[in-house]
């Protein structure tokens, strides 16, 4: 059987949120490999919703959940979502939760950081959750960190703890606030220490043991490629890698664990925060498909910036993450509109592109070039089967396929879990 890594094809908020859900299902073990609390998902199980932003989606299915040495990790925020899904009837014990002893740790330091620093940017401001994510990963590559499995030795830390403070104390004079509190830092983490250890493993290990086993294993990312710190719209980007090939760095497994990718898509595009966005419709159809769609953020609860499906971006997450398959979400939200566009190329300067460039001046400059396509009035929510869909929903759906080299393997037609076409099963056919 294959194991899936499951990855946003565009700006994050695609909904894999139900579409990890729904593999869930199918899978033994559930791994998040890179980001931090910074990202949600929201996933509807009959009359209940539970909201996850650090916890992988199959702990409400039962899946052994694995959060792997990649992702930034909140104690605190951890807890918390915890104690939540514990009291909505969640079962979370160290039997089907694991949180790698490796994982950099988000200290109130790091999020003191990052809004000091949004706050001072002024125009430079690039939409950080101000969580702490980004100056907690910086401390990763700084060798300066502190992990989970420092929490059992926090007797010890003092020469790490001597390393880290000297780093955020000096930037914290440069913004005018006082030295950060190391015996309240210290106590903070004596404190939320007990709860987080039980947890704490060599998940690399349960992972190989898994794979060995012929479990079935799927690689639950966060954000959208189009986030990447590398491939992404940089500067308005995550701190992390966001592509397929994270899933193996960030679980410990290699990359010969990885034998289908499938990326998330929504049939229109939306954004959070600020960055480039070359669809973008500021227009009653924009203000009508974030209110279908009911867009805003998981975490922040920001609204999302909403536009057409925008091809060109779609090919190119495609190919930096090696997608084999994507996952169509939200068809719906178009339903009864008259006309639909799909963005097919950019003009710059007097020059046609089939890519994104790379210079936020030209990201910011480029002019889509649509190509208009029929929509359809009769309904597709809630479709199960192709033959529950308007014939030129399925043609907008082929239109996709071959603009972005891809096929689609499941179409999502509601939030609900089993309102899915299944077109290729990942796990079987990867």
């Amino acid at each position: 059987m294959a194991n899936v890594v499951v990855i946003g094809a565009q700006w994050g908020d695609e909904g894999k949120g139900k579409i990890v859900d729904w593999l869930s299902a199918r899978a033994d073990v559930v791994v998040r490999f890179q980001g931090g609390h910074n990202a949600g998902h929201t996933l509807v199980v009959g009359n209940e919703v539970y909201k996850l932003s650090l916890l992988p989606s199959g702990i409400v299915r039962g899946a052994l959940s694995v959060i792997g040495n990649g992702v930034v990790f909140d104690p605190w925020h951890f807890r918390a979502e915890v104690e939540k899904l514990r009291d909505q009837g969640v079962e979370i014990t160290p039997a089907n939760l694991q949180v790698s002893e490796l994982c950099p740790l988000i200290l109130p330091l790091h999020s003191d950081l990052d809004g000091l620093r949004e706050d001072a940017s002024g125009a430079g401001k690039i939409g950080t959750t101000r969580r702490g994510i980004g100056p907690a990963y910086e401390d990763k590559a700084g060798r300066r960190a502190l992990r989970v499995c420092d929490l059992a030795h926090l007797d010890a830390m003092g020469p790490q703890l001597d390393r880290l403070l000297a780093h955020h104390n000096a930037l914290r004079v440069g913004f005018g606030v006082p030295p950060v509190d190391r015996a309240a830092l210290v106590d903070s983490l004596a404190e939320v220490a007990p709860f987080v250890l039980p947890f704490a493993a060599p998940t690399w290990s349960s992972l190989g043991d898994a794979r060995r086993a012929g479990k079935r294993i799927l690689f639950e990312g966060a954000q959208g490629v189009l986030l990447d710190v590398d491939h992404g719209t940089y500067p308005f980007v995550t701190s992390s890698n966001v592509v397929a090939g994270t899933a193996a760095a960030g679980s410990g497994m290699g990359p010969g664990a990885i034998s289908y990718v499938l990326g998330i898509v929504k049939a229109y595009t939306t954004r959070v925060g600020g960055g480039p966005f070359p669809t973008e419709l500021d227009d009653a159809i924009g203000q009508r498909l974030g209110e279908r769609g009911r867009e805003f953020g998981t975490v922040t609860g920001r609204k999302r910036r909403c536009g057409w499906f925008d091809a060109v971006l779609v090919r190119q997450a495609v190919q930096v993450s090696g997608v084999h398959g994507m996952a169509l979400t939200k068809l719906d939200v178009l339903d009864g509109l008259d006309d639909l566009m799909i963005c097919v190329g950019y003009e710059l300067h007097g020059r046609t592109l089939d890519h994104f460039p790379a210079h936020a001046a030209d990201q910011a400059a480029v002019v889509p070039v649509y190509e208009r396509f029929d929509g359809w009035s009769e309904s597709t929510m809630g479709a199960r089967s192709w033959s529950d869909l308007p014939a030129q929903a399925i043609k907008y759906i082929r239109r996709i396929e071959e603009l972005t080299h891809c096929p689609v393997a499941l179409v999502s037609t509601s939030p609900e879990r089993d309102d899915t076409i299944l077109v290729r099963d990942p796990f079987i056919d990867g």
